[in-house]
């Protein structure tokens, strides 16, 4: 894409003027705190939700101004009270988030973008930073995770039970469990804090205009939520039952490549499609959230609170399409260039000879459940102490299945009879021309069509991996406060211990065919409605669901006893103890009132990984590890002038734990006798001594305030990375953990480790701006009209272990976000759009792993109308809305690492959406 389509893109996004025009409203992320009738405090586990604490409103904004409308004027003034740099959203109303996901909520925030998955936000990034470089807490506490890693996957959180999600971009002491570009906290309601009794419900139905792509999917769906609040024995008592039931599908028509081979075409060179692995995609979503909230209050300064979340998330994939070897020259495969047409140095079209395709029809299924609670004991006193105690327990357990089956016109290289395929190659993929029926179940058999088994006695007919994870953490906190009531407002000291042990087991198995034998038909029994890949020229191909021939016997499973399914293995353990001091400031100097906060943590780290090793390539029980401590000073001081600006500074030292994938101890080792002088040990694999990610950073902000109604501000940051993570080489490994190669003795147990490392790092710094601009603060001609959103720009120069300059994973230069808004007398309207440009992106590679390609910048248009009745209505607390999702049907695709645009490794269509919906609050 060129740098004039790029900037008209980003103008677009950033233009709220120009999505009025277009007249396409969307559930808009709101900045804000809290619901407009429910205006819960933040958990008493992470006090600095207690200083960011909104005001209640007075009874006129409670009756005037409500809904999206109420909760950006809540934002403004959360972000101008608050002591941190902040960004926030909340439900408008109890059980009513502005979208129906929290990661597509927290990506319309200022400097913060999403990676669609499936068509829905599933990570984020903040700053130009992935997943991997933010924490997510719930109710101020460290969470589990779904993925291999660290890092959440906000799907697996329903919007109806989220009362509030804040993202800290400064950290101060108290934040335990920090991140190295941001922390995000989902917070969920107190019941204590709401005014009266509450109970809501809502349905939603949903269609995906893409169809019903393969046999058995659907294109409707719905989700369902009600909640309960309520206090008893005069208000001293609270509970709070929230429950949401998602059952939506998602179709998706991707065309993928291989990769791009070299060739010469008249003494051209050019590079030419190496190979397609296409598929249709249609997945069911079915997720049952619960959360509940007990408290009491024990004493008038004493109160106790419990909660608990469970999730219960299924997403069954069913994928069926084609993979071609094709410009590699592999499997038999052969073109003549004389067929070819070069332009901008790719191959556009030609025609390749004797393919022999392979027929996929392939199943991911990915289920969860997790586990969240604890339990909290406040205590206020009247003469100026505070404290409380948390603990708390949260839990994943995830398997998640790939099964791929192979069918095609007969075993092996060339047996089998072979196409012609003519193809074109563009900006949106290659599209084919084939000779070929894929769909006659005569013609397509299952089989081994290329010979990946490796031999005529081991035919491949498949694979089955399921990867099984288990992620168990337990926090124990407690924390001392004492008012003092001068410029030294407050000092508070706490302490805090977590324990987590994450492991990843692979189950891998070989698919093959009853009897041994080469080929068999698809039985009559098993086959479905052919898949149309008309959208790649292909047509239909024969379909069927490998699971039914894994029970009937079709398929047989044989275990894959290769070293490279334990190595996949790791168990990781990690106990970290935590303490801090932190002073709150509040002065005035002149005319300014100066707030904040100085402070410090100390950390202790001891961190083991267990698992498999392989010595010589045989296996052996290893355990290894390290432990270290770390220092984090952080200052947040605000200066707050009589003129409603507010200038912000904040500096810190951050850290960001490493992957749990890279601690892990299976590596394979041996004796080396030819690159130094004497015999050393010599191995590669994960690391189990990584260091985590660290940089001292420096934020700046100056706030122009418009009342409590809107605001502009200026954000600027810069971070100097002094430990990056890499793939590299550790010359002084200490094997002293390991057993000991037989036969040679090397002269020392320090040996040599390739293996994720700490690097030098280099540098990141930006500028973001934001505003939230109701018209009313102009005039009050426009009240009831409105304008939300930011532009944030990221600069990055970060070094690899080669010392040379690297992408950072979701890293985006620029990322936008824009709504326009009118809410006025029951009726709202909303146009929105977020934008990101050019980013590394995870994608889903062989088996399952992940694998990083650059993600072209995308922009997403949303849209949302609906009626909210008013109190003398028959109909009163009842909403209804209308939404439209990806209206533009953006795609999401990657390109080849030259970045040219005809050289499309990814290119994903997931079709428009479309909701109609109610709540209903009484």
């Amino acid at each position: 894409m060129t740098s004039s389509t790029s900037l008209r893109r980003l103008a677009l996004a950033a233009s709220p003027f120009a999505l009025g025009l277009a007249l396409i409203a969307s559930p808009a992320a709101a900045q804000t705190t809290q619901p407009a009738d429910a205006e819960t405090k933040p958990a008493t586990t992470e006090d600095e939700g207690n200083e960011a604490a909104t005001p209640a409103p007075t009874e006129d904004e409670a009756i005037i101004v409500t809904g999206f409308r109420r909760s950006l004027e809540s934002a403004v003034r959360t972000k101008k009270n608050q002591e941190q740099i902040v960004e926030s959203v909340t439900a408008e109303d109890i059980g009513k988030l502005p979208d129906n996901s929290i990661g597509e909520s927290i990506a319309r925030l200022p400097g913060i973008a999403s990676q669609r998955t499936s068509g829905r936000a599933n990570v984020i990034a903040i700053r130009g930073f992935g997943p991997d470089f933010s924490q997510t807490l719930l109710n101020g506490r460290e969470q589990t995770s779904t993925n291999d890693n660290r890092g959440v996957e906000f799907d697996q959180y329903p919007s109806e039970v989220v009362s509030q999600v804040v993202v800290y971009k400064s950290p101060s002491a108290s934040l335990v469990g920090q991140g190295l570009v941001g922390t995000v906290d989902i917070r969920t309601v107190r019941p204590l804090d709401v005014a009266k009794r509450t109970i809501a419900i809502g349905l939603r139905g949903s269609y995906a205009d893409l169809g019903k792509l393969n046999s058995g999917s659907k294109d409707t769906g719905y989700r369902a939520s009600a909640t309960f609040i309520d206090r008893f024995y005069d208000d001293r008592v609270g509970i709070s039952l929230a429950a949401s039931y998602v059952d939506e599908p998602y179709q998706n028509q991707e065309f993928n490549a291989w990769g791009y081979a070299g060739v010469n075409v008249n003494g051209q060179n050019a590079n030419l499609i190496g190979g397609s692995k296409s598929f249709v995609t249609s997945t069911q979503l079915k997720r049952f959230g619960l959360n509940g909230t007990f408290q009491a209050e024990l004493a008038s300064n004493l109160i106790l609170t419990v909660d608990g979340f469970y999730s219960k998330f299924k997403d069954d994939q069913t994928k069926r399409g084609i993979e071609l070897p094709l410009g590699f020259g592999a499997f038999g495969t052969t073109f003549n260039t004389g067929t070819f047409q070069v332009e901008d140095g790719t191959v556009v079209s030609g025609t390749f000879n004797n393919v022999q395709g392979v027929v996929r029809n392939d199943i991911f299924a990915k289920k969860a459940d997790l586990f969240s609670g604890g339990i909290n004991l406040a205590w206020n006193n009247d003469n100026g102490w505070k404290a409380f105690g948390d603990a708390s327990y949260s839990r994943t357990d995830r398997e998640e299945l790939s099964i791929e089956s192979y069918s095609g016109t007969g075993f092996g290289e060339g047996l089998g009879a072979t196409d012609t395929i003519s193809f074109v190659t563009g900006t949106t993929g290659t599209k084919f021309k084939p000779t070929l029926n894929y769909g006659d179940p005569n013609l397509i058999r299952l089989t081994d069509p290329l010979g990946w088994g490796g031999s005529a006695t081991t035919p491949q007919a498949g694979y089955y991996n399921n990867r099984i994870l288990d992620d168990e953490l337990v926090q124990v906190r407690g924390e001392v406060q004492k008012e003092i009531g001068s410029f030294l407002d407050a000092v508070k000291v706490g302490i805090n211990y977590t324990d987590r042990t994450k492991s990843l087991t692979p189950d891998e198995y070989l698919v093959r065919l009853r009897g041994g034998a080469l080929e068999l038909p698809i039985p009559a029994s098993a086959l479905l409605k052919p898949t149309n890949l008309s959208y790649l020229g292909l047509g239909p191909v024969v379909s069927y669901d490998p699971r039914d021939l894994i029970a009937d016997g079709t398929l047989v499973l044989a275990p894959n006893t290769s070293n490279d399914i334990p190595a996949k293995a790791y168990n990781v353990f990690e106990k970290v103890w935590t303490g801090y001091v932190q002073a709150n400031l509040k002065g005035n100097i002149g005319a300014a009132e100066l707030t904040g906060n100085v402070g410090v943590q100390v950390i202790h780290t001891d961190q083991k990984s267990t698992g498999i090793a392989f010595l010589n390539g045989n296996r052996v029980d290893v355990s290894a590890g390290d432990k270290y401590w770390m220092v984090l000073p952080s200052a947040n001081l605000n200066a707050r002038l009589p003129n409603d600006i507010v200038v912000r500074f904040a500096a810190a030292r951050e850290i960001q734990r490493p992957r749990l994938d890279q601690m892990r101890s299976a590596i394979g080792y041996g004796i080396n006798t030819t690159d130094r002088p004497q015999p050393f040990i010599s191995g590669s694999g994960g690391n189990p001594t990584l260091r985590p990610y660290q940089a001292n950073a420096v934020d700046f902000n100056v706030e122009k305030y418009f009342g409590g109604q809107g605001y502009v501000a200026l954000q600027l940051f810069w971070k100097d990375i002094t430990k990056y993570i890499d793939n590299g080489r550790i010359e002084d490994f200490d094997y002293s953990g390991f057993p000991l190669p037989v036969g040679v003795t090397p002269p020392s147990l320090i040996g040599r480790l390739d293996a994720p490392v700490n690097t030098k790092g280099g540098k990141m710094y930006g500028a973001e701006v934001a505003a939230t601009l109701p018209f009313s603060v102009f005039t009050s001609a426009l009240d009831g009209f409105g304008l939300t959103g930011g532009v944030g720009y990221t600069k990055t120069k970060v070094r690899d272990f080669n010392g040379n300059v690297t992408q950072i994973p979701g890293y985006s230069k620029w990322v936008a976000n824009g709504t326009a808004f009118f809410e006025k007398w029951g009726f709202n309207a909303r146009a929105s759009a977020r934008y990101r440009s050019t980013f590394l992106g995870d994608f889903t590679g062989f088996g399952g792993s992940p694998t990083r390609r650059i993600a072209l910048d995308e922009t997403i248009f949303d849209a949302q109308v609906g009626y909210d009745f008013n109190q003398d209505s028959m109909f009163r607390g009842l909403s209804v809305y209308l939404q439209g999702q990806n209206l533009t049907d953006e795609r999401f695709a990657s390109v080849n690492g030259n970045e040219n645009p005809r050289q499309v490794v990814d290119y994903q269509i997931y079709g428009r959406r479309f909701l109609a919906g109610l709540t209903y609050k009484f």
